[in-house]
C-alpha cells in the first residue's frame, strides 16, 4: 500500500484526500494541515469545519500538523497549498524528501514575488540541495473541479500535465475513481498557464453579475477571455489546443459560473461596490486571482500580448478603477476582426 502526502488542508486538499481514499488503488493518506489549531480539530471531528464543512475524513486518512511526519515513507506528494505559500512549504519539506518521489502540484495560480509557476517553483527547491543529474518526477493536477462536489462523490474530470508520459500515466492509475476520471497531457506550460489565468477571467465574470450584467456580457466575457488566455498562452509555447480542453476551457466556464468560486465572489462584491481589503477580510479561503493579475499583466506586457480583460482586472484591484469604468474601457477599445 502506497502512501500519498497532500501538503495543505483548504478546501481542495481536503477534497484530495476524500477523493483519493475512493481510488481503486489502496493508500494510505497524509493530510498536512498548517495550523495546529485546525489540525486538532480535523482529528477530534473528522470534518473540516473551516474549509469544507459537511464531508467526513475516510479512516485512512490521517492528519497531522507536523511535515516531516505527513512525508514520511510518501511515494507521491500532493501540493494544494496557496501559491504565495509554495516555495516556503516545499522548501521546509525538502530534507524529508526521497528521490524516487512523485511530486503533484494541485495549486492554480503563479507565485506573486517571482511570475513563476508551481512546477517551477517546486523543481527549483528540488534542484537546490540535489544533484545536477537530478530530475524530479513532477506533474500538474488541474482542471474544472470545485472541491465541495469532488467531495460529495459528483462526476469530475481533470487533466494531468507531465513531460514524462510514464508518471502521467501511473498517476492516472493511482488516482482514478469511479467518479473522479483523469485524463493525460504532456503541455505543462498550457495546463498551468490556463489553471492561473482563468481565476482572473472569474473575478471579471462575477464583476459583470455584481453590475448587474446579463448573459450576454458574461458569454461575450467567456470567449474573448479564453482568446486572451490563448493568446499568451501559445506565445509563451503551450499548444492552442490545451486551451481548448479541461484546464482551459473547462475550467475557464466552471469558474465563470459557479456559485462556489471564490474567485466569482469577489468580482461580484467588487461589481456591488465592496472594496477589495473589505472582501478579503472576510474570506477563509484564498482567491488566486487577486494575486495572479498583476504578473499575468507582467507576463503579457514582456511578450507584447493585448490582454485587456486581465488589464481592467489588475485596475479594478490595485488601481482603484470601478468596474463600470472597466466595462466601459473594454467596450471602447478599437474595432477589430475576432
Amino acid at each position: 500500500m502506497s502512501k500519498i502526502a497532500i501538503l495543505g488542508a483548504g478546501s481542495w486538499g481536503t477534497a484530495l484526500a476524500i477523493v483519493f481514499s475512493r481510488s481503486e488503488r489502496k493508500h494510505d493518506i497524509s493530510l498536512w494541515v498548517h495550523d495546529e489549531a485546525l489540525a486538532a480539530s480535523l482529528r477530534r471531528t473528522r470534518e473540516n469545519e473551516a474549509y469544507l464543512p459537511h464531508h467526513s475524513l475516510p479512516v485512512n486518512v490521517s492528519v497531522t500538523n507536523n511535515l516531516k511526519e505527513a512525508v514520511f515513507g510518501a511515494t507521491i506528494v500532493v501540493g494544494a497549498m496557496p501559491s504565495a505559500h509554495a516555495r516556503d512549504v516545499y522548501t521546509e519539506a525538502l530534507p524529508r524528501f526521497s528521490h524516487d518521489v512523485i511530486y503533484v502540484s494541485a495549486t492554480k495560480g503563479l507565485e506573486p514575488a517571482t511570475h513563476l509557476r508551481m512546477s517551477t517553483v517546486l523543481t527549483q527547491v528540488l534542484q537546490q540541495t540535489a544533484s545536477p543529474k537530478f530530475f524530479p518526477r513532477i506533474a500538474v493536477l488541474s482542471g474544472p473541479s470545485f472541491a465541495a462536489e469532488a467531495a460529495r462523490g459528483e462526476p469530475t474530470a481533470v487533466v494531468l500535465a507531465s513531460r514524462d508520459v510514464t508518471v502521467a500515466t501511473r498517476l492516472q492509475e493511482e488516482f482514478a475513481a469511479p467518479s473522479f476520471r483523469l485524463y493525460t497531457n504532456d503541455d505543462v506550460l498550457g495546463v498551468e498557464l490556463a489553471g492561473a489565468m482563468k481565476n482572473v477571467m472569474a473575478i471579471a465574470a462575477g464583476a459583470c453579475q455584481g453590475l448587474g450584467l446579463g448573459s450576454n456580457a458574461l458569454a461575450a466575457l467567456i470567449t474573448r477571455g479564453l482568446a486572451e488566455m490563448t493568446r499568451l498562452a501559445v506565445a509563451l509555447g503551450a499548444r492552442p489546443e490545451t486551451l481548448s480542453g479541461l484546464a482551459g476551457l473547462g475550467d475557464l466556464v466552471l469558474t465563470c459560473t459557479g456559485s462556489l468560486s471564490r474567485n466569482r465572489y469577489v468580482g461580484v462584491e467588487l461589481g456591488k461596490g465592496r472594496q477589495l481589503h473589505e472582501i478579503r477580510a472576510g474570506m477563509r479561503m484564498v482567491a488566486e486571482g487577486v494575486e495572479t493579475a498583476a504578473p499575468l499583466l507582467a507576463l503579457a506586457r514582456e511578450y507584447q500580448i493585448e490582454m485587456p480583460i486581465t488589464e481592467q482586472v489588475d485596475a479594478i484591484l490595485h488601481a482603484g478603477r470601478s468596474p463600470k469604468e472597466a466595462i466601459r474601457s473594454i467596450m471602447e477599445r478599437p474595432l477589430k476582426r475576432e
